[in-house]
């Protein structure tokens, strides 16, 4: 079993083709700029938007652990005690609580990804687990790309490098293609925006790039946080030593700032504004410079 907060059917950006792209609870990075918050817990979370509660108080007589209360706003929900039923979701007619996360089985999840498979043949897609991180839960992730794999599929995972070496050398052999992502070479700096070092992920980039599995790098533009001249020809140098040669830059947005209020939690990069067309083509020819194809994703 594992928690899953999204199936995104018909997705075009996590990988070649038309792909299914399966999202995992559960991330042991805390990046200040995440734009899906609810990736980070591992647990079930329930998330409000006030703006469309009507305040009937369903959700306050159906919950057995009082975790939620009106007020001026609309609902608030108590963290410390909320079990993450959903049974407040179920009973909220004006759909302002949402539930983030349901624990599906491998066969569950194999099932939904079968039901696009003409697609993947079509279009050279196939299948995609992302996260948070999915190597979390790699015992899950083996199972499924073994699975997929065996009929076929293509498969990829997206991570942000974060996982111990044994659960990359248990997903390995079933994968066709990682996405990785880099988002800053000073360990220091990383720790400061992060909440971890780099010295894990580093070690298995270079894990992964021995593997012989294809590589994509995927480096977050951040204003003012990475997108220095000195990290990003450092990142360029770094990953053409590795011998790898494709890399896709991800410009910041704000998509995700909502779900930071559905959570109660701050975002504390509101003020951050996505960076111009101009300066995501300047990052990019550095990368070029280096021999790298570089492509710039939005």
């Amino acid at each position: 079993m594992a928690v899953v907060f999204n199936i995104q059917r018909f997705s075009i950006e996590d990988g070649p083709g038309i792909r299914t792209t399966v999202f995992l609870k559960g991330c042991p990075l805390r990046c200040l700029w995440c734009s899906n918050p609810e990736s980070q817990n591992s647990f079930t979370e329930v998330g409000h938007r006030n703006s469309v509660c009507t305040k009937c108080g369903r959700c306050m007589e159906i919950c057995k652990v009082k975790a939620t209360s009106l007020t001026d706003e609309g609902t608030r929900t108590n963290r410390k005690v909320c079990t993450g039923c959903g049974k407040c979701v179920d009973v909220c007619v004006s759909g302002a609580r949402k539930i983030y996360g349901k624990e599906m089985s491998v066969e569950e999840v194999y099932r939904e990804v079968l039901k696009d498979r003409a697609y993947y043949q079509n279009s050279g897609g196939g299948v995609t687990v992302s996260g948070g991180e999915p190597l979390i839960q790699a015992d899950f992730v083996d199972e499924l790309l073994k699975r997929c794999q065996e009929i076929g599929i293509h498969t990829c995972i997206e991570t942000c490098g974060y996982a111990d070496s044994e659960a990359w050398n248990k997903v390995l052999p079933y994968t066709n293609l990682v996405l990785f992502d880099l988002k800053l070479m000073d360990p220091t700096a990383h720790q400061k925006w992060t909440g971890k070092s780099n010295e894990k992920i580093l070690r298995n980039l270079k894990l992964v790039s021995c593997s012989g599995v294809p590589i994509v790098m995927r480096i977050p533009v951040i204003p003012g946080i990475n997108d220095s001249e000195e990290n990003i020809t450092d990142t360029a140098l770094y990953i053409k030593n590795l011998g790898l040669r494709q890399v896709n830059l991800l410009p910041y947005h704000k998509y995700g700032e909502g779900k930071y209020v559905m959570l109660d939690r701050q975002y504390s990069l509101s003020e951050l504004k996505p960076p111009e067309d101009s300066e995501l083509e300047k990052l990019a020819n550095i990368f070029e410079s280096f021999g790298l194809d570089c492509e710039i994703v939005k």
